[in-house]
């Protein structure tokens, strides 16, 4: 099943296992030094395709909750009980979801998700090629440009793509922007 909704959760693990049990994208908060770069990433999903919280049920988890519901109203929120997130094995100390197993991960998301029904970004990395935005000179600066202009963050080449696609960025605004991305390194000589 692919999700709609782009689910926020605290980091890396949290993403791995999240995407063992459904197909969704993911932020993460980086833990609780959450930073209003990220959370324009999140007000930007949510306006594109909603979001779901789905932060671990402890402190730090319930606090960068917290943050992201005062900063991005109206965001779904997805829960797991203290008992789904014990680790398994006594050498962890911590409650996370990266410690859910999959069963649980997918009940918590079964009563929030919605069902993705369009499909992505039609925008190619062949296109992001012949944008100068992979391998060239100028690659890093443009990937920057083209993130702050479509509000999708700073990434490397190998992200880019993956969050054109998550932000549902049309091609024709994909080449609208690059268009005058090039034309503002033309005038800046």
């Amino acid at each position: 099943m692919q999700i709609k909704e782009v689910i926020v959760v605290e980091g890396r693990d949290d993403t791995a296992k999240v995407k063992q049990a459904v197909n969704a994208d993911t932020i993460e908060t980086n833990g609780s030094a959450i930073n209003k770069e990220t959370l324009k990433q999140i007000q930007h999903a949510k306006e594109k395709r909603g979001v779901i919280i789905f932060t671990d049920p402890d402190y730090p988890g319930e606090r960068i909750r917290h943050i992201i519901d005062d900063a991005v109203p109206g965001c779904k929120h997805a829960f797991l009980t203290e008992k789904q997130a014990e680790p398994q094995k006594a050498k962890y100390h911590s409650l996370g979801i990266e410690h859910a197993s999959i069963t649980a991960i997918k009940q918590a998301l079964a009563q929030v998700y919605e069902l993705k029904q369009t499909p992505t970004s039609e925008i190619t990395r062949d296109d992001l090629i012949t944008y100068g935005l992979i391998g060239g000179q100028y690659a890093a600066r443009r990937r920057h440009k083209i993130g702050e202009k479509l509000h999708i963050g700073h990434m490397n080449g190998k992200q880019l793509l993956k969050r054109l696609q998550m932000f549902e960025i049309t091609k024709e605004t994909f080449t609208d922007v690059m268009s005058e991305i090039l034309e503002e390194e033309k005038t800046d000589g």
